[in-house]
């Protein structure tokens, strides 16, 4: 991806965050002058991985495959001592025409809840032992304290204020209803972990690889430079 698309998705999700009524915490609008200057008492968002993060699943194809997302709170799986949170909490913004292709979490479960916009449809498969796609069992699918059952491939609208929780081993893809709007979704969780922790069906990648054509409005989450002191 070029930066300026990046700078470019990255401004469309402040805009929406703000219109949706969800400030974002200060962390979110440091400069990457600010970065080159933060000590080790920022170490947490370092090691935790908190702040901005955008992914084309390195298709090179944003537009179609991709979205942008913050991590906002986050526990360290690999550092329990130093980071006891056994939980996280993401922001995701689609626009109309992105896709997040089908995957599944070994570890973590997790709420995703439509904050506002249009609506997103999210596609649930079972996963079979050997861990494909299981495209004849049934799912049981709950949003909101509703639970039911769902032939496979069913996609699942959730409208604003809607969720629906994706328990480990569960496949998923979601995408925009067409017609209605970009969305932002949060995601509540068990302990984020993007490079250990998903499992594509079939297999992409998960971050981007950045051409540099302009400067960066933020940096990512994977840009920080170590502790200035």
């Amino acid at each position: 991806m070029k930066r300026s698309e990046i700078n470019r998705a990255l401004k469309e999700m402040e805009t929406m965050c703000e219109s949706c009524g969800f400030p974002l915490p200060p962390f979110c609008s440091f400069t990457p002058e600010q970065w080159q200057t933060h000590g080790h008492e920022y170490d947490e968002i370092r090691d935790c991985r908190l702040g901005w993060d955008i992914t084309d699943y390195g298709l090179g194809d944003f537009e179609k495959v991709g979205f942008s997302l913050i991590t906002i709170r986050n526990g360290n799986r690999a550092m329990p001592e130093k980071y006891p949170k056994v939980y996280a909490e993401k922001l995701l913004y689609l626009r109309e025409g992105q896709y997040s292709p089908n995957h599944f979490h070994w570890y973590k479960t997790e709420d995703i809840i439509n904050r506002g916009g249009g609506n997103v449809l999210i596609r649930v498969y079972n996963s079979l032992p050997d861990e494909s796609i299981d495209r004849e069992s049934d799912v049981t699918v709950h949003t909101d304290g509703l639970s039911r059952t769902v032939p496979a491939g069913t996609r699942i609208r959730l409208t604003p204020g809607e969720s629906i929780h994706i328990p480990q081993r569960l496949y998923h893809d979601f995408t925009v209803e067409e017609g209605t709007g970009p969305v932002l979704l949060g995601e509540v969780s068990q302990c984020n972990d993007d490079e250990n922790d998903n499992r594509f069906n079939p297999p992409v990648g998960r971050f981007p690889k950045i051409e540099e054509d302009e400067p960066p409005y933020r940096l990512l989450c994977s840009e920080y430079p170590k502790a200035s002191r």
